[in-house]
């Protein structure tokens, strides 16, 4: 089974990390640069750690080169268990 979610990116913030912005989006800041594709390799690094999941799990399929990403993950669980995992733990409500 598998899961879009679309993914707000922000390259080169100093650190790596996943958050709710205040309209209720997915926001993942990540410290590589958009360059050479370091940024999607990095996004994709972290959700694959987060998810337990292998790389090969999650897939880029919108946005290789935009900030506004629709990300493929190879999971059961649902949307909201995705976010919460994502955000470290935190239960976050889905507009």
């Amino acid at each position: 089974m598998a899961l879009k979610i679309i993914i707000k990116v922000i390259p080169s913030s100093g650190r790596s990390t996943c958050q709710i912005d205040k309209n209720g989006a997915l926001k993942c800041s990540l410290k590589s640069p958009p360059e050479k594709g370091k940024a999607n390799e990095e996004l994709i690094r972290l959700i694959a750690e987060k998810l337990d999941l292998p790389r090969a799990g999650v897939d880029i399929l919108l946005g290789k080169i935009a900030r506004t990403k629709t990300v493929l993950i190879q999971t059961t669980k649902n949307e909201q268990e995705v976010r919460v995992l994502l955000c470290g733990g935190v239960q976050l409500s889905i507009k």
